[in-house]
């Protein structure tokens, strides 16, 4: 529901530059050119207005929790070998980051994130908000979506897991191994207001380069 987005509405339906940041999440799936199908998982009362505005992708009712929604969506998607997860909040997510998941999954790897090195020194605190210990920031990756998985691997996982802050984690508890890949920096996720503010800074006319992709992402950008 985005409420810490603030912004009176399903956060993936929140504009960017005259686009919800839901159609920009699919726009940049479709045009990787890796994407075969896309199901989106709304709401139950939204499926109808979003098949309106995504005519060309499949539209289904999502859960409670999270981890119900990827269920929902894993059955929509068929007799598919792979799925990627993605998060409609990371709406500036560039067309290649969806080629180098899919990329990895065709070299062999059966569960796929994208990360970023950890730029700030991180804490564990107790309840009482005390420092416990101070990870090796070297060790740690920020991840991000899309996630990458064989079909086969992600059901299972979603059959013999609980809920988790995101699909990797489920698969992590099952003991596979989970590939990172480079993320990038445009894939944050859209949480705070202004995370919205410097998401719309970023669409604006002073930044046409975001606009500018390869035609072809398939191709790394030299």
């Amino acid at each position: 529901m985005g409420q810490r987005l603030g912004a009176g509405a399903p956060k993936a339906f929140v504009e960017l530059d005259g686009r919800s940041l839901l159609a920009r999440s699919v726009s940049a799936a479709q045009a990787s050119g890796v994407i075969d199908d896309v199901v989106v998982i709304v709401p139950e009362d939204l499926v109808d207005p979003v098949r309106r505005q995504l005519p060309a992708v499949t539209v289904v009712a999502g859960g409670r929790e999270r981890s119900d929604s990827v269920r929902a969506g894993l059955a929509a998607a068929g007799p598919a070998d792979r799925v990627l997860v993605h998060d409609a909040a990371r709406a500036l997510t560039p067309p290649q980051l969806f080629v180098r998941v899919v990329q990895a999954l065709e070299a062999g790897a059966v569960a796929v994130v994208p990360g970023l090195p950890v730029a700030d020194t991180l804490k564990r605190v107790d309840d009482a908000e005390c420092v416990v210990d101070t990870p090796d920031r070297a060790a740690l990756r920020a991840v991000q979506t899309p996630q990458g998985f064989t079909a086969e691997l992600l059901r299972r996982a979603h059959a013999e897991g609980a809920d988790a802050t995101d699909d990797a984690g489920l698969v992590e508890a099952l003991g596979v191994p989970v590939q990172v890949v480079p993320g990038e920096h445009l894939a944050f996720k859209i949480t705070t207001p202004f995370d919205l503010q410097l998401a719309r800074f970023l669409c604006g006319p002073e930044h046409p380069s975001y606009h500018r992709t390869s035609a072809d992402p398939r191709k790394e950008p030299s």
